[in-house]
C-alpha cells in the first residue's frame, strides 16, 4: 500500500494523506503498544479503525481530512509496553517475530500492510492483534483466508476472516465497540474532549441500571464515522486480551431463564429439605407405628318404635293389664284401685309352696298326709258351695298331687292343708304368703286367706301379672297350670277350670270367681313373632256374671279379643336405620362414617321404648371398608338384638409429609 493510498478502516469519507518526509517518526525504538484491549495498530486516543501511526484529532477549523502539511503529520510518543504485549525487537533484526505476529513479518510493519509502508508504526505486534505476513516469504493462508488475498480483500466478508479474529471495519460499515469503552476521539470539530467526558479508550463505569453504553445525565459524543451500539442490544466487553469486537462466551439470561431458574431452586429447596428430613431423623419417623385413630358415636339409651298408637279391646268393666315378658307392658284399662281377686288367690299359695318346697322334673315331692283335721275342714266348706276336692284321713298326697288339684279344679280345701303343712297353721302361711308378695313389689295386694274365698284378700291385675311373671320361672308350675286334666288318689281324674287352654297360644294360669270378685283370669299365652319365641301374661279381673259360669265365660271373651289384638300388632319394626352414628378419624384426619352394617329391627309394637346399648372396640391406625367397630344392641339384655357397627369406607395412608413431620 502507497503513502497515498487510503486506509480502510479510516473514518468515513475521510482520507489521511501522508506527507512523505514531512514528518520525522522514528522507527524501531520506539514503539507504540495499544490501548489495553484494543486493536492492533491503535494507539492511544486512535479511533477504532483509523490508521496506525496518525494522529485521530479533527483538522483545523475549516478545513474537512485534508492534511494541512508538516502541522498535520503523525507524532509518536513512546510509551510503556502495556499489559499483554511483547517488547518490540530492534528494526532489521533478523530472528523470531513478537509473539502475536505472522512469521516473517518485519519489526515496524504495521499489521495488515505490505513492507515499505511509512514508519510510524509500532515495532511488534501486541499480543491479541492480528498477523501480518512478511513481505518476502508468503505465509499460509490464516483460517477463512483466501490464499493470495490481502487482508484488504477480505474485508466487509464476514465468511472469509480468520477464526477468531477481529472483523475488519470497512468504510461503510462502523466497527463494535467493547462494552463499557466510551468512543474514541473528542467530537468532531473539537479539539481534544472539551465536554470533560471519559477519556478515550478508558473504560466507563456504569451506574446500577444504567443503559449499556451511556454515560449518567448526559448523552455520549461520538466521532464522526465512529459505530455506535445499538440502544436495546448492550454492548459486550471482548475477554482480556482477544480481539476487539470478539463476543465474550456464555448464555444470556432471559425473564423465561430467571423463571426456570426460580423454579429449578424452589424444587432444589424442597428437595433439601426432604432430604435433610431423612437425615436428621426423617427415617426414624417413617419406621414410627402410626396411632391409634379415635372413633365417635352417639345413640340414646332407649329409643321408641315408630309408627301409630295401638288401640286395645279393653273391657268396659272390671280391670285388665297386658303384658310381653322380655319387652314391657303392653298396656293397661280401668279401675286400678285393689279389689277381691277370687281364686287368683292360690297362685302365691303355690308360689310360697314350690319357694319353701321346690320340685323339679318329674319329682313329685315330699308325701302329704292327709289328717283328721283336714277331712273336718273339707266337710266345713261344702255347704258354701266352695270348689273342694274329697280327702280322706290317712290318705298320702305327694306336693305335685296336692298343687294339681290346687291349680286345675281350685280346691279350696287342699289350699288350706298345705298352708298348714308347710308352715303349721294357716296364719303363719299368709304371714309368708304376704311377706313374698312384698319382697316381689305387689304393693297393692293382700292375702287373708290361701284360698282367695274371702273378699278380703285384694289385689290388682298389675300386681298378679307381676306374680305370674315369678312362678312361671319355676318349670313345675308352668307344667301344671297348662295341664287341661290330671289324675290324683281317692278321686281320680280332675279337670282344668281354665277354658282357654290351647287357643291364642294359652298356657295357664289361674282362674277365679266370686259373687264378690266376678270373673277373673290370670293368663298366659305364646305368640312367635319373627322367629322368636313371645310369653304374653294378662290379667282381667271383675268381670260381670249371675255365675260362675257366666263370669267365666264373660272374662274369656274379653282374654280372646285382647290376644288377638297382641298378635296383629307384636311384630318386627325397623328400630334403627342403617344410618351413620358417627365417624373414625385418624391421627392425620382422615375420617370414615360408621354405621349399623343393617338396619336394627326390634319386636315390639309403636311407641314401645327400647333399651339400646352401644359399644365401640378401639380400632388401628387405619380402618378398612367394611371393617368392624363395635356393636349396637336392643331389646333385653338376656336376649337383644345384636348388629355390627361397621366403617363406610377405607382410610387413607397418611402422606409422607405428615409422617415425616409427626
Amino acid at each position: 500500500m502507497g503513502p497515498n493510498s487510503s486506509v480502510s478502516g479510516s473514518p468515513a469519507g475521510a482520507q489521511g494523506r501522508a506527507a512523505s518526509g514531512s514528518a520525522s517518526v522514528p522507527t524501531g525504538n520506539a514503539s507504540v503498544s495499544p490501548p489495553f484491549g484494543g486493536p492492533a495498530g491503535t494507539v492511544f486516543g486512535s479511533p477504532a479503525g483509523a490508521r496506525p501511526g496518525v494522529q485521530a484529532g479533527p483538522p483545523p477549523s475549516g478545513q474537512t481530512g485534508e492534511s494541512a502539511g508538516p502541522q498535520a503529520a503523525a507524532t509518536v510518543t513512546p510509551s510503556r509496553t502495556p499489559f499483554g504485549a511483547r517488547p518490540a525487537t530492534s528494526t532489521g533484526t533478523p530472528g523470531t517475530p513478537p509473539f502475536g505476529s505472522q512469521p516473517g513479518t518485519s519489526p515496524g510493519t504495521p499489521p495488515g500492510t505490505s513492507p515499505g509502508t511509512p514508519p510510524g508504526t509500532s515495532s511488534g505486534t501486541p499480543f491479541g492483534s492480528r498477523p501480518v505476513a512478511s513481505a518476502s516469504a508468503p505465509a499460509t493462508a490464516p483460517f477463512g483466508v483466501r490464499p493470495g488475498a490481502s487482508p484488504g480483500q477480505q474485508a466487509g466478508n464476514p465468511a472469509a476472516q480468520p477464526f477468531g479474529a477481529r472483523p475488519v471495519a470497512s468504510a461503510s460499515a462502523p466497527a463494535t465497540l467493547p462494552s463499557g469503552l466510551e468512543p474514541a476521539g473528542p467530537q468532531p470539530g473539537v479539539r481534544g474532549n472539551p465536554l470533560g467526558g471519559p477519556q478515550p479508550g478508558v473504560p466507563v463505569t456504569q451506574a446500577p441500571g444504567a443503559r449499556p453504553g451511556s454515560s449518567a445525565g448526559r448523552s455520549v459524543g461520538t466521532a464522526y464515522g465512529t459505530p455506535v451500539a445499538t440502544p436495546n442490544r448492550p454492548a459486550l466487553s471482548a475477554p482480556v486480551g482477544a480481539p476487539a469486537g470478539t463476543t465474550p462466551s456464555g448464555t444470556v439470561t432471559t425473564t423465561a431463564g430467571k423463571k426456570s431458574r426460580r423454579k429449578l431452586v424452589v424444587l432444589l429447596a424442597v428437595a433439601v429439605l426432604v432430604l435433610g428430613l431423612l437425615g436428621g431423623g426423617g427415617g426414624f419417623q417413617l419406621s414410627k407405628d402410626l396411632p391409634a385413630a379415635t372413633l365417635t358415636a352417639a345413640l340414646a339409651d332407649t329409643l321408641k318404635i315408630p309408627g301409630k298408637a295401638i288401640d286395645m279391646p279393653w273391657p268396659s268393666a272390671g280391670s285388665a293389664e297386658i303384658m310381653i315378658e322380655g319387652l314391657g307392658r303392653l298396656g293397661r284399662s280401668g279401675d286400678t284401685a285393689p279389689a277381691a281377686i277370687g281364686s287368683v288367690a292360690k297362685v302365691m299359695t303355690a308360689y310360697v309352696i314350690l319357694q319353701e318346697h321346690p320340685l323339679e322334673g318329674d319329682d313329685e315331692g315330699p308325701g302329704i298326709t292327709v289328717t283328721a283335721a283336714d277331712v273336718a275342714d273339707y266337710n266345713a266348706r261344702i255347704p258354701m258351695g266352695q270348689s273342694l276336692v274329697r280327702v280322706t284321713a290317712g290318705e298320702v298326697m305327694t306336693e305335685r298331687d296336692a298343687l294339681e288339684a290346687l291349680m286345675l279344679p281350685s280346691a279350696n280345701n287342699v289350699a288350706h292343708m298345705l298352708g298348714v303343712w308347710d308352715a303349721g297353721s294357716e296364719a303363719a302361711f299368709l304371714t309368708k304368703m304376704n311377706a313374698a308378695a312384698d319382697e316381689l313389689g305387689m304393693d297393692d295386694t293382700d292375702y287373708t286367706d290361701p284360698s282367695g274365698f274371702l273378699p278380703s284378700t285384694t289385689s290388682t291385675a298389675a300386681d298378679q301379672v307381676i306374680l305370674a311373671q315369678a312362678a312361671l320361672k319355676s318349670e313345675v308350675f308352668a307344667e301344671i297350670v297348662a295341664l287341661p286334666s290330671a289324675t290324683i288318689p281317692v278321686v281320680g281324674k280332675i279337670r282344668n277350670y281354665n277354658d282357654l287352654l290351647g287357643s291364642n297360644g294359652v298356657f295357664g294360669i289361674k282362674t277365679g270367681s266370686t259373687d264378690e270378685a266376678g270373673g277373673n283370669l290370670v293368663f298366659s299365652s305364646h305368640l312367635t313373632v319373627a322367629g322368636k319365641k313371645l310369653t304374653v301374661i294378662g290379667a282381667v279381673f271383675n268381670q260381670p256374671g249371675a255365675n260362675t259360669p257366666e263370669q267365666l265365660a264373660q272374662v274369656n271373651k274379653v282374654v280372646r279379643r285382647l290376644l288377638a289384638k297382641v298378635a296383629a300388632v307384636v311384630k318386627q319394626y325397623t328400630l334403627l336405620a342403617a344410618d351413620p352414628l358417627g365417624e373414625v378419624r385418624t391421627a392425620w384426619g382422615a375420617t370414615s362414617a360408621v354405621r349399623p352394617a343393617e338396619p336394627v329391627k326390634v319386636v315390639g309394637w309403636p311407641g314401645l321404648a327400647v333399651e339400646v346399648r352401644l359399644s365401640t372396640k378401639a380400632p388401628g391406625p387405619e380402618v378398612e371398608t367394611g371393617a368392624m367397630v363395635g356393636t349396637v344392641e336392643a331389646g333385653p339384655a338376656d336376649s337383644p338384638v345384636r348388629v355390627e357397627l361397621r366403617a363406610d369406607t377405607a382410610t387413607p395412608d397418611p402422606s409422607l409429609w405428615w409422617r415425616l413431620t409427626h
